[in-house]
């Protein structure tokens, strides 16, 4: 059984603190004040709260809304994807939601275009930060990767329908200029995610190592993903080895690379796209 690694899990708690934080700053210093939405559930609680603040006499804050929102996709989480994962991704929407009613909201600029970019920029640091560590902001997250599971479709479609759904709402109902704004801050956070994270919903781990037998057991223990065996020769030092190739998710990377690094330090490993899989690929 692995130690428990009191300091990389303190390192990966501080990181989802800290990205909870940056969202809720890019939500009440800039998507708010301008009327910008944001993508997923927190887009979602935004629009809720305000049609309940505006129509109703019962406003409900954002950041209770997006706990509450969450609540029933944490449940189905922890019982389709995984325990750990789901865990750290609701201890990050629960951060956000207290930041949200504790920070607060600071009046808008006149030039909403740059609220837009820079709202999207910040969201999509504590976003990329977030993924990077193994976790997720919860919401549409959890439930685009049980959608791809079951029908195997990229995640990415079901983020363009439900944030689609986002902002023809909000377009409808409060003018189709905010949601101009909207698109503008997602396109933005989208590209930076990108660059922090990784775009691509599958990779394949090609990793060269002298402790094979025991890396196979580690990958296979913690990611129950198949692995290839391949023998390779180093062409300059003419030592065999071999080279195990796998298959992941992106959701997956944070515990490959943390694996690898327990393993064999000294492994050598590419990380590549992978466009499509066919064939068998273990969605559970």
């Amino acid at each position: 059984m692995d130690k428990f690694d009191f300091a990389e899990q303190g390192k990966k708690i501080a990181v989802i603190l800290f990205g909870a934080f940056l969202n809720a700053i890019a939500m009440n210093w800039f998507l708010k004040p301008a009327n910008i939405y944001a993508s997923g559930f927190t887009g979602l609680a935004q629009l809720v709260s305000k049609i309940l603040a505006q129509y109703t006499p019962l406003p409900v804050s954002t950041g209770f809304l997006l706990l509450l929102f969450n609540i029933p996709v944490a449940i189905l989480g922890w019982r389709k994807i995984g325990k750990s994962f789901t865990l750290y991704s609701f201890l990050s929407v629960l951060l956000m939601s207290l930041f949200l009613d504790f920070i607060p909201i600071r009046k808008s600029t006149q030039d909403i275009f740059l609220y837009a970019v820079f709202g999207g920029v910040i969201t999509a640091t504590g976003i990329g930060m977030t993924l990077k560590y193994g976790a997720s902001t919860g919401g549409l997250d959890i439930i685009a990767m049980i959608l791809s599971r079951m029908k195997d479709k990229p995640i990415g479609n079901y983020f363009l329908l439900f944030n689609g759904l986002i902002i023809a709402s909000a377009g409808a109902i409060y003018g189709w200029d905010k949601a101009l704004y909207t698109l503008v801050s997602l396109y933005t956070s989208t590209r930076v995610i990108d660059m922090i994270h990784t775009r691509y919903q599958k990779l394949t781990a090609m990793i060269i190592t002298k402790q094979a037998e025991k890396m196979k057991k580690a990958i296979t223990a913690r990611l129950v993903r198949g692995i290839t065996l391949i023998p390779v020769k180093g062409a300059f030092s003419n030592e065999s080895r071999e080279m195990l190739m796998t298959v992941i998710t992106r959701y997956e990377l944070y515990d490959l690379e943390k694996i690898i690094k327990e393993t064999d330090p000294q492994a050598f490993t590419n990380i590549v796209q992978t466009n499509a899989v066919i064939g068998f690929f273990r969605k559970e």
